[in-house]
């Protein structure tokens, strides 16, 4: 194996490793409920839980409908 080969080798093991940090990072940030280390989670009731999600207003129907072609 060459110097090249084994430098090559070295920088994308290195790289790996980088990426690997990186996507961990964020998933840190949150605990296994969801909610944020600094922020408590705040229940739903239940009536938040059973209202209407979706509502219908003007951007919602100017989206649909410049994606109907």
């Amino acid at each position: 194996m060459t110097e090249d080969t084994k430098a090559r080798r070295s920088f994308l093991g290195l790289m790996g490793l980088t990426a690997g940090a990186a996507a961990a990072a964020p998933a840190a940030a949150f605990n296994a409920d969801g909610s944020r280390r600094a922020i408590p989670a705040q229940p739903e009731t239940e009536a938040e839980k059973r209202k209407p999600r979706y509502r219908e207003t003007d951007h919602v129907r100017t989206f649909y409908q410049t994606n109907r072609t």
